[in-house]
């Protein structure tokens, strides 16, 4: 069985996402492969109208699902940082559902520590410790920049490991 899984870190200003293909041995079902397909961000900026920096994160969300074409997508549950912040990134991940809603997209959701947890064994491991561990597990050569694409491979692969 193989599965492309399309993890999203959300935001209003940055959106990660990072692709990874996950295929199960035909002869060992224990025995998985991944394998790091792509990562960027989506960008809005704050001289942009609000409807406009939505419109944008619309447009280009469609089109990273179109380029990618996920099975599954994994994203990261909002965590409350300031009450005013929360409320933009929480319009922004509307925008989100609705793409998937759009698209009929399956997804899976991961607060923080559970993806902590699942990359690093240590639910309160700090970003540097969750990136090392992104790196290691697609072995790369480097970590993944921006730090918002390296969060989205830790989040599409937190649900690799629960396929």
């Amino acid at each position: 069985m193989k599965k492309r899984i399309l993890g999203i870190d959300p935001g209003l200003a940055t959106v990660g996402f990072g692709a990874i293909n996950w295929q199960q041995s035909p002869t060992k079902e224990q025995e998985t492969t991944v394998q790091m397909v792509d990562f960027g961000v989506i960008r809005t900026y704050p001289d942009m109208e609000m409807t406009q920096r939505l419109c944008t994160l619309f447009d280009d969300l469609h089109t990273v699902m179109e380029e990618l074409q996920p099975d599954l997508v994994a994203i990261e549950k909002l965590f409350f940082y300031r009450m005013a912040n929360t409320i933009l990134v929480a319009q922004a991940r509307g925008v989100l559902m609705l793409v998937l809603g759009q698209r009929k997209l399956p997804y899976v959701e991961f607060a923080p520590p559970q993806i902590k947890q699942a990359l690093t064994n240590y639910g309160k491991a700090d970003k540097a410790e969750v990136q090392e561990a992104v790196m290691r597990e697609l072995d790369l050569d480097e970590i993944p920049k921006p730090d918002d694409a390296a969060d989205a491979l830790a989040v599409a692969l937190t649900a690799s490991f629960q396929l």
